[in-house]
């Protein structure tokens, strides 16, 4: 794949409001067909269908078992499905490893966050990705980008991009996570409980950062038990029991109660 489809966003990439808004309006980029998975007799997921709109924050919901982790596995390329298909902008392919996700445009952000304490911002959003230039790092030019990234996505609060990742808060670090994961002209990005274990203001600022990422254009796939979080930045909520969807609505047509009876028996008579 050419340079222009792998390396950092340029400046000024940002897409438009407009394009984000026509983007919603097209077919999903990505679309998950018929999805199963099984571990020895355990069957994780059962005919699962999904869309990922461009534009739009997705919320996955569901009780512990339900299939979100092994679900957001078999798109990050962790997990290969037994049986279903998955369609990029509706075409076939097949997501066979982390490096093949990233090659189409998806980035998972998991809950551990993969980030590595000791070393800085920089390194870590180019942490096995690093640009050499004539047998040499260029810093320089990863700064420039990683700052940019951060300025696009509104991230202020980090004093410098040089200071280690073992000094930043918990919403910090999310927001480096998140940066990372679009730095590299991501469409599809994938949110394990991004604000798990955050104070209210930490929240409030990874809330604002995902709502962000939709209002570029990019497809948001939001995993997270905190229904007041989906409620907050969803356009859509999908709720997995017992390994298949229970229900896909746009969030306006639920509330909280509704969506617990969901996750909980699988139907709702609200």
């Amino acid at each position: 794949m050419d340079e222009d489809a792998t390396g950092p966003v340029a400046e000024g990439s940002t897409v438009t409001a407009d394009a984000a808004r026509a983007a919603i309006e097209s077919q999903p980029l990505l679309q998950l067909r018929g999805i199963e998975k099984h571990f020895g007799a355990v069957q994780a997921l059962v005919d699962v269908d999904l869309d990922l709109p461009a534009g739009q924050v997705t919320a996955l919901a569901g009780d512990n078992g339900a299939g979100k982790s092994v679900l957001i596995k078999c798109i990050a390329g962790i997990h290969t499905p037994d049986a279903g298909q998955i369609l990029w902008d509706g075409r076939p392919v097949h997501i066979r490893t982390p490096r093949e996700a990233s090659a189409l445009g998806i980035e998972t952000v998991h809950q551990d966050l993969a980030l590595c304490d000791n070393l800085d911002i920089v390194q870590n959003m180019f942490l096995g990705r690093e640009e050499v230039h004539r047998l040499a790092l260029a810093e320089e030019h990863m700064e420039r980008a990683a700052g940019e990234t951060l300025s696009t996505l509104a991230v202020t609060t980090v004093r410098s991009i040089r200071q280690p990742v073992a000094s930043l808060s918990g919403g910090q670090r999310q927001s480096v996570a998140i940066a990372k994961a679009v730095l590299w002209n991501s469409k599809v990005v994938v949110m394990d409980e991004p604000t798990a274990a955050l104070g209210v203001a930490q929240t409030t600022m990874v809330l604002e950062l995902v709502r962000k990422l939709a209002d570029r254009g990019l497809a948001v796939l939001l995993v997270s038990h905190n229904l007041n979080d989906v409620f907050e930045v969803a356009d859509r909520i999908v709720v997995l029991y017992l390994g298949q969807v229970a229900a896909v609505r746009p969030a306006s047509e639920l509330d909280r109660q509704s969506v617990v009876d969901l996750v909980t028996t699988g139907r709702t008579a609200r």
